[in-house]
């Protein structure tokens, strides 16, 4: 009878070990994401991870308002 007493303790533990471990995973890849995201819209405030989809973004949601001197010499 311990053996199985063992079992479901060892069980529990590496379970909630499991938990722990992915609980802390998740907060390191949303951080790093936002840290990439270096790039704002001075129009919209939308974040961008690079100039070139910061253009493309800029182009097409916001044809009528003047390029950003950042932007002009990026090509797409």
């Amino acid at each position: 009878m311990a053996r199985g007493q063992q079992k479901i303790q060892s069980q529990q533990k590496a379970a909630k070990k499991a938990a722990e471990k992915k609980k802390g995973q998740g907060a390191d890849q949303k951080s790093a994401a936002k840290a990439a995201l270096v790039h704002t819209c001075p129009v919209c405030m939308t974040q961008m991870p690079d100039p070139k989809t910061f253009k493309q973004h800029f182009e097409s949601k916001h044809p009528k308002s003047p390029m950003p001197a950042e932007l002009v010499d990026v090509q797409v």
